[in-house]
């Protein structure tokens, strides 16, 4: 098997087990307002999506609609944070950017997906214009690679604030901010795989 495929093998078996977990012990668990049961279906739909973007048949996925769908749920975590807890407003932002950076790399890479099934060949093109649209193929690279770069910098944070999160707690109580006491197992841990599995999946479509 080659290696790209052992690759998204592994990722889909990580966004599938994300899937499953938030489906469990978000969807399905109930008792939660429906902000929480709107930012659980968002995590939902991201995971099961990233579980298909690896393989070829992942291209029959709506890009436009799930472009805007994710670049709507980027704003809504930061918006929808203020409102429901009860800290000061730049604590309740910056607990919900990992959050939203997810969600917006989700947006970033359907949305490259569909300007590159959308690009025109230059055959049979002037020679201006062929050179006009290289310029603008190579503007608009940088400015991918540049947007990729941040994105990929700032869910890797993200990934090993998480994964790390905890280590000094084993053995002891869980602290009051820890997931399981928001009935999710393992939270930090569950945050973390998936924005290094998001990270993964940038640098693979960059």
């Amino acid at each position: 098997m080659p290696a790209a495929d052992v690759v998204n093998c592994m990722l889909t078996v990580l966004f599938t087990a994300v899937a499953v977990q938030t489906l469990r012990h978000g969807v399905l668990s109930g008792g939660s307002g429906w902000r929480e049961g709107v930012d659980q279906l968002l995590h939902l739909a991201m995971a099961l999506a990233m579980a298909v973007m690896p393989w070829s048949w992942g291209r029959l996925l709506p890009q436009a609609p799930m472009t805007a769908l994710f670049a709507a749920a980027a704003l809504w975590f930061p918006l929808t944070a203020v409102g429901r807890r009860q800290e000061p407003w730049p604590t309740a932002i910056r607990r919900s950017l990992p959050y939203a950076a997810g969600m917006a790399a989700m947006a970033w890479m359907t949305y490259s997906a569909a300007v590159a099934s959308h690009e025109s060949p230059t055959e049979g093109l002037p020679a201006m214009q062929q050179a006009g649209h290289v310029g603008h193929v190579a503007e608009h690279a940088q400015t991918g690679a540049a947007v990729t770069g941040v994105l990929a910098l700032c869910l890797l944070g993200c990934a090993l604030r998480s994964l790390t999160r905890d280590m000094p707690a084993l053995g002891r109580a869980p602290r009051a901010e820890d997931g399981s006491s928001t009935g999710v197992p393992y939270r930090h841990f569950w945050d973390g795989s998936m924005s290094l599995g998001t990270v993964v999946m940038l640098l693979m479509h960059h």
